[in-house]
């Protein structure tokens, strides 16, 4: 299993201890799709998953979630939370077994997430009152963030009229950096023109694709490495930070064939590490 850089308190401690100036932003990656993000004025969470939750679920069935990188922290640990993204429903990003005690550990904590989750995320034990719905192509601030919640599509751009989009990604802006996290998505025909008004910093992109054998297991699709590179491209993102991958052995890929197809392509990247402190500056 691979092992975080930093765990627990050292990577909590890290975080708070970090100083970052207007025009850099300081990102820790907590696996999969999750990430620590922090500016001169804000800090938030983006799509924990924390927990060995999904592992006990799918144990002994024909896709077993055989996690391959260890959680850098737990869901409790976490105390100094304020706000927290989850872009959609999947365990792998709204995780009932770390929200719970994570709003525990952070009481002044708030959820940004899709509005047609709300009644899911009370069912989870989160206070109504501490959730903050966006139906999809809003924008609107919490703090010093302000967030334009983009539809995303997984595999399809799921809408009803009552709540609006059911799979979202965020983009951020927020002390003079704009950042895109796409939660889980395919490359869809309008996606790159929702984004290129942004002018954005770093998008943070998901490479795992699918296959047939995926398919045949009903396993969500999302965008492959070179989908990813050529969004960026077309959007023009200053820097990719690849995600959803090496958690399941089940659903990953090799980010070295980004890497390789990055380079070719001439597109700035950075590939975290678990628990890993990044800092980038205009």
């Amino acid at each position: 299993m691979i092992q975080p850089i930093q765990h627990g308190a050292e990577l909590l401690r890290d975080i708070a201890e970090t100083q970052v100036a207007a025009g850099e932003v300081a990102i820790w990656w907590f696996g999969q799709s999750g990430y620590a993000i922090k500016t001169a004025s804000a800090l938030f969470y983006v799509d924990l998953y924390l927990s060995e939750l999904l592992t006990a679920k799918y144990a002994n069935t024909e896709k077993p979630h055989i996690r391959m990188t260890e959680a850098p922290i737990r869901g409790g640990e976490i105390n100094n939370a304020e706000w927290i993204f989850a872009s959609h429903k999947h365990s792998d990003h709204l995780d009932p077994a770390t929200m719970p005690d994570l709003f525990a550990a952070s009481p002044d904590a708030k959820l940004v997430l899709p509005a047609a989750l709300i009644d899911h995320a009370v069912s989870l034990g989160l206070p109504r009152g501490r959730l903050i719905p966006t139906r999809g192509e809003e924008t609107f601030s919490i703090g010093p963030i302000t967030v334009h919640s983009i539809p995303s599509a997984h595999p399809g751009l799921d809408y009803n009229e009552q709540s609006g989009y059911l799979f979202l990604g965020f983009v951020f802006e927020v002390d003079g950096v704009t950042l895109y996290h796409s939660g889980d998505t395919l490359a869809y025909d309008g996606l790159a023109e929702r984004l290129k008004p942004f002018n954005l910093d770093i998008a943070f992109l998901p490479i795992n694709g699918t296959d047939a054998r995926r398919d045949a297991l009903h396993v969500p699709p999302n965008m492959n490495a070179q989908e990813a590179l050529t969004l960026a491209q077309a959007v023009g993102v200053k820097l990719v930070i690849p995600h959803h991958y090496d958690m399941f052995t089940f659903n990953t890929a090799d980010v070295s064939d980004f890497t390789a197809l990055a380079d070719a392509a001439g597109q700035p990247y950075k590939v975290l590490q678990c628990g890993e402190r990044f800092v980038w500056r205009h």
